[in-house]
């Protein structure tokens, strides 16, 4: 039985076609032997799973350290992606991960791979997805600037807490009667961006000065020399004639912190 010829791949001539194949059979043994295929990740591939277990443990560790304790922990999911297919990396026993110095570890971000024990010390990165899914405030129904929020406006879903760096508003007491600074989609999440932020006093107002110390306050009364805006430093000159730099706290309220 005649046996078609096969087909000369591209840069290969016949000549060579043989010693193409063997490389090609004989590639799998070959790694195996040399220790490629338990050393390193597949390339373009997902990581191992002991590899991919230590990676879900350390930013699981990250985002828990990140969001602290001051309210309900959300629902962590780590979404690991896929190594490079065109890194060449070199044999190794050890490979750790860790967090790279800068980077936030939630959202879209970064895992590094260290190699630790082999003939070549490579480090490289691994793109992961660590997502916070709380129950929050969402729109619902399209919602135009400048809508002042009332309670049927929102409704409570699980919503992605580190899609964003800005802090997503869970209680409906913090969200209604607030003004929208930009249109808000059915469905979005309700940022602390997404409203205006608040005036608490104008010029020429009395203000309540609170100085705030290692348990105890403090407080006193002075004029107002510019507007207080939610959250924002703001200038105050007191009976005394000195002028005081706080923050505006409330309804006419300045806040020092010592």
């Amino acid at each position: 039985m005649n046996k078609l010829p096969l087909p000369c791949p591209a840069r290969v001539c016949p000549a060579q076609r043989g010693r193409w194949l063997v490389a090609v059979l004989l590639a799998p043994t070959l790694a195996a032997q040399a220790g490629l295929v338990q050393a390193q990740p597949a390339l373009g591939t997902a990581l191992p799973d002991d590899l991919a277990a230590q990676v879900q443990r350390l930013a699981r560790e990250a985002a828990a350290t990140v969001w602290g304790s001051q309210a309900k922990a959300p629902r962590v999911e780590v979404v690991i992606g896929r190594v490079d297919a065109q890194m060449k990396l070199a044999p190794c026993q050890q490979v750790a991960p860790y967090l790279p110095a800068g980077m936030r570890p939630l959202g879209h971000t970064r895992i590094g791979l260290r190699c630790l024990q082999g003939p070549t010390r490579w480090n490289v990165t691994v793109p992961v997805d660590i997502r916070l899914w709380a129950p929050s405030l969402v729109a619902a129904t399209v919602l135009p600037v400048g809508t002042r929020l009332e309670a049927r406006h929102l409704v409570e879903a699980e919503v992605d807490l580190a899609d964003r760096n800005d802090p997503a508003i869970m209680q409906p007491a913090a969200a209604v009667g607030r003004v929208l600074a930009r249109n808000l989609a059915a469905g979005a999440a309700l940022r602390q961006g997404d409203l205006r932020m608040r005036q608490y006093f104008v010029a020429g107002d009395t203000v309540r000065i609170v100085v705030v110390g290692a348990g105890y306050a403090i407080s006193s009364e002075g004029q107002a020399l510019g507007p207080g805006l939610e959250g924002q430093t703001a200038k105050v000159r007191t009976e005394g004639g000195r002028v005081i730099t706080g923050i505006a706290t409330g309804e006419r309220r300045l806040e020092v912190a010592l």
